[in-house]
């Protein structure tokens, strides 16, 4: 289940091509559509808080959680830049989702980037389910995104390397993907090389990805479960009807 660990301090790097400031504004136009009033937001999975961050320059008011200390320690740095405007805005907490509890509650709750998928055992699923209903307020909203199945057995996982650079390193990733189709799993062996590019040094590491990808149908059985009322699912960022080349799609519940 713990991932991101040697990962963790070259997240930002790795993922400085991501449309964070898109993905943003395309929840605040969310939270617009369904719910205009909310204003205090729990931030779920939130990781070096680069949605978290961007949502509090619109107004917002978070609190971000995540189970790696090094991600939540990147936000601490992040934060001593900020102005105490936007910094008093801003709380995040070193947790896990699944049994995580601050004794507050919330407008609405957000995990993204495929947190959901992260929880791999109907039992934690279960367990984050229970943590966003704790802690969202009536009628709140709920909005996550997560793989979805049909798109992740109909354009299966491949094996893929990406490099990057900034003036101090040059990272190469290399992913290779194993599915387990009677599981709804795919594991993930990434494997890193990074150089440094003043002293010509490399190094090696690991880490595995256990990934799991979700079916309309038995998300609906949770939210039953739950008692969250689904009013929207689609595909992530596009909003079309989700279909099998749809890897990402997006659900907004009502508590």
């Amino acid at each position: 289940m713990m991932s991101f660990i040697e990962y963790a301090p070259y997240y930002n790097l790795i993922y400085r091509d991501k449309d964070y400031e898109g993905e943003t504004q395309f929840i605040h136009e969310l939270f617009q559509t369904y719910s205009p009033a909310i204003h205090s937001i729990m931030d779920l999975g939130c990781g070096t808080g680069n949605h978290a961050f961007l949502l509090a320059e619109k107004g917002y008011e978070l609190h971000g959680v995540d189970l790696s200390h090094n991600m939540i320690q990147q936000t601490a740095d992040h934060l001593s830049k900020l102005p105490i405007t936007l910094k008093s805005r801003l709380e995040f907490s070193q947790g896990d989702i699944r049994d995580v509890r601050i004794n507050r509650q919330f407008d609405a709750v957000v995990s993204l980037f495929h947190v959901l998928s992260y929880q791999t055992a109907n039992d934690d699923i279960k367990a984050v389910f229970s943590t966003v209903k704790t802690h969202l307020k009536p009628n709140g909203l709920f909005i996550f995104d997560c793989w979805y199945g049909p798109a992740v057995l109909t354009d299966r996982p491949a094996v893929r390397i990406k490099r990057l650079e900034d003036e101090n390193i040059i990272i190469t990733r290399i992913a290779e993907p194993k599915l387990y189709p009677n599981d709804n799993l795919v594991d993930i062996n990434y494997q890193f090389f990074i150089k440094n590019k003043n002293t010509g040094s490399v190094e090696e590491f690991q880490e595995n990805h256990l990934m799991r990808y979700f079916f309309k149908p038995e998300l609906d059985l949770l939210f039953t479960e739950f008692q969250f009322r689904p009013i929207g699912f689609y595909e992530w960022m596009t909003n079309r009807k989700p279909g099998f080349d749809s890897w990402g799609v997006y659900f907004i519940l009502k508590g």
